[in-house]
């Protein structure tokens, strides 16, 4: 397997291709290639050809010399433009602030909740939680127990229990909401 930096050659191209929020079948369109052959090409199913990996990299907005440059991993500030919706249990309202987190340690997101919504329950799994509430307030449910956050207040736990996060209020309520490891 070819690899560039940490990532392989379709491993970063896949990261590239998410971060600019594009289905495999419009980079294909972007750049003269198939659905099919775009994801052999993110899963190393393929060897690329020099023509085909430049197609793909004008596709993305992408210089050769940067994406060999092992400076993916390393970008440092994200844009509006950057984020991710994700949809989770009906929510719409997950916003993945940081593509590709599975290749981070902190997974950083914008959940809105409207009245009444609430995150799906997860169950204890490894690592640690972080929230700070920016508008409206919250009840963190954790292992059973109510939390009432309000604005400006946060929150941090380790996951070794049962938790979610429910809107039992009027307004939207917005949070920033970290996990370690990226769990979103």
């Amino acid at each position: 397997m070819v690899r560039s930096g940490e990532l392989s050659i379709g491993e970063r191209i896949k990261v590239l291709r998410q971060a600019k929020n594009l289905t495999q079948e419009e980079l294909g369109t972007r750049a003269g290639l198939t659905k099919g052959f775009i994801s052999q090409v993110e899963r190393n199913l393929t060897s690329l050809s020099v023509e085909s990996l430049i197609g793909i990299l004008d596709a993305l907005d992408e210089k050769p010399s940067h994406f060999f440059s092992g400076s993916l991993d390393e970008k440092t500030v994200f844009k509006f433009e950057d984020r991710v919706d994700l949809e989770i249990d009906g929510i719409k309202a997950f916003q993945i602030l940081v593509p590709a987190a599975q290749n981070r340690l902190l997974d950083p997101a914008l959940v809105e909740l409207a009245p009444g919504e609430r995150t799906p329950e997860e169950e204890p799994h490894e690592g640690e939680e972080f929230g700070f509430v920016l508008s409206g307030s919250v009840e963190l449910i954790l292992g059973g127990k109510p939390q009432r956050i309000r604005k400006g207040e946060c929150f941090y736990y380790k996951a070794t229990r049962n938790h979610y996060i429910v809107n039992k209020r009027k307004g939207l309520a917005v949070l920033l909401w970290v996990s370690s490891p990226p769990n979103f």
